[in-house]
């Protein structure tokens, strides 16, 4: 297990930091797997406390834009993705988790298989329509370590949502994010999507 922590202590360290928060959270990241081999979710929804997550974004290089999911659990729009399985490449993740929410093969044509972003993040309770009292009391105190991979993506490709998982998906413009209000997203998308337009000069 410790070759696998150290695959990802690996992957994280490569990540060039955009700001002084990803820098943080880098930081804070390379010092939980020096300290640690129990990296992974093990029983939902949140043992251990903190686990590490893998976001598989389909972007549009041309201008930026990123395909998000409107999570019914979380009341959130955020990147498709989910917890990496025990032993698990985080790239692997990302992949899977391409084919079994978006139904799309995973093309990591932007940055190549390694994240380009990381963040650590204490989740917030559940709190969209579909949350349950169980669910919202099971949901609570945990800590989300994620990697951010980008895939290659384009408004009109197809893509099929799990309806149960989520009220609905779609391609949202750079300028429709920073318009809108921030709590609509996870609490680092802005921050990510500024580094992405900086790579992508757009």
């Amino acid at each position: 297990m410790r070759e696998t922590v150290d695959r990802v202590r690996d992957l994280v360290a490569a990540i060039e930091p955009a700001d002084d928060r990803e820098r943080a959270d880098q930081d804070d990241c390379l010092a939980w797997l020096a300290g640690t081999t129990d990296i992974y979710r093990r029983a939902k929804p949140a043992t251990p406390a903190r686990h590490l997550v893998s976001y598989a974004l389909p972007v549009d290089v041309r201008d930026g834009s990123t395909f998000l999911v409107d999570h019914r659990l979380a009341g959130l729009w955020l990147p498709p993705g989910g917890h990496v399985e025990v032993g698990e490449d985080p790239a692997a993740t990302a992949r899977r988790e391409a084919r079994e929410e978006l139904t799309i093969e995973a093309e990591f044509a932007v940055a190549g298989e390694a994240p380009f972003f990381v963040s650590v993040t204490r989740t917030v309770p559940v709190a969209g329509p579909a949350a349950t009292a169980a669910d919202r009391a099971a949901h609570r105190g945990h800590t989300d370590v994620s990697l951010w991979y980008l895939l290659a993506g384009r408004p009109g490709m197809p893509i099929t949502l799990d309806d149960r998982e989520f009220a609905g998906g779609r391609w949202w413009a750079a300028a429709e994010v920073e318009s809108a209000d921030p709590g609509l997203f996870d609490p680092c998308f802005g921050r990510f999507l500024a580094k992405l337009r900086a790579e992508l000069g757009c």
